[in-house]
């Protein structure tokens, strides 16, 4: 069973979700729905972002980068899930487990800094709109989303390599649907010491730092229009941002609950719930969150179905003609 000198194990058993035998069927349909849901919405933004001329700006380039990262970052962990649930099968190998953590904590930490980049295109937009178009310019905007993968793929790398030299020698059985860190380092026989020294200090450059940077970008948005309050500014304000800020409750509201409210040894089942709501969930609303709250990507979806329902008239009148 020995992969190498450093792990005693050559897999290990996802206990899944906290369902009973006789529902996995009607949950493996809903998260079926769920993940294609989420890959064909986001798709969809990033087609009309990129399709229409009118959203090639600041704030839809984040979008189209923010969309990717989400179907990336639920695609690491869905089909594994919903492939054990039709199979009825629990392992994942070693070989598998590793490489799962890593490409889940590059999606994770670009989520983080993506909209941290957002909150800072918001704020430019609405604090200083006379310098938007001058600052928040192609070359920045390309410049932190290479920061932000930078960061995201050495925090991962670090986190893996620190990871692959435990031993498990514990036993190889997971309270979890994917192979997360967390679960990883309390089933390891081995001295996890640095791991979580590590895991503290990365977490204020990951998750800490990005969620001050937000709540200092809209801090001052908050001061910006209520210095001159208006019903206009509000609404301008609201539409601008509210999508945005409905996406950062959520996402972070997973996070907080998971990560930094207090919980026992038997709180399993609700980390792992809480862990299906910022995997699955939140990607799968954001499309609708952006396109439904949103003017712009309202404006834009209405015009191509009408295109579209226009070029479908013309082809039924030719072959009516011929």
């Amino acid at each position: 069973m020995r992969r190498d000198n450093q792990s005693s194990v050559s897999e290990f058993l996802l206990l899944g979700l906290p369902i009973q035998p006789e529902q996995k069927g009607m949950y493996y349909a809903l998260f079926l729905g769920m993940y294609l849901t989420t890959v064909l919405g986001n798709l969809l933004i990033i087609l009309l972002i990129r399709l229409d001329s009118r959203l090639h700006t600041p704030m839809y380039f984040f979008l189209s980068h923010l969309a990717l990262t989400d179907i990336s970052f639920s695609s690491v962990t869905a089909p594994k899930m919903l492939m054990n649930m039709l199979t009825h099968t629990q392992s994942i190998s070693y070989a598998g487990c590793i490489p799962q953590e890593y490409f889940f904590l590059i999606w994770r930490d670009l989520d983080n800094f993506l909209l941290t980049s957002m909150a800072y295109d918001r704020y430019m937009a609405i604090c200083h709109p006379l310098h938007y178009t001058r600052i928040m310019s192609q070359n920045l905007c390309f410049l932190l989303v290479i920061v932000s993968w930078v960061l995201s793929s050495a925090i991962a790398l670090l986190h893996t390599l620190l990871l692959a030299r435990l031993s498990f020698l514990r036993g190889n059985t997971l309270h979890h649907f994917f192979c997360d860190l967390s679960a990883l380092l309390k089933l390891s026989s081995s001295d996890t010491t640095i791991n979580q020294l590590v895991i503290l200090t990365v977490g204020v450059v990951v998750i800490t730092l990005p969620l001050l940077c937000i709540l200092v970008s809209y801090g001052h948005i908050g001061a910006s229009v209520l210095r001159r309050p208006s019903i206009k500014g509000i609404c301008k304000a609201l539409s601008t941002c509210g999508s945005h800020l409905s996406v950062v409750s959520l996402y972070y509201g997973a996070i907080i609950e998971l990560h930094f409210v207090p919980s026992s040894n038997s709180t399993n089942d609700k980390n792992v719930i809480v862990s299906v709501l910022y995997t699955s969930v939140t990607p799968m609303l954001n499309p609708f969150i952006y396109s439904l709250r949103n003017r712009d990507m309202k404006g834009v979806s209405l015009i191509k179905i009408r295109d579209q329902h226009d070029l479908i008239n013309q082809s039924t009148f030719s072959f009516a003609v011929l």
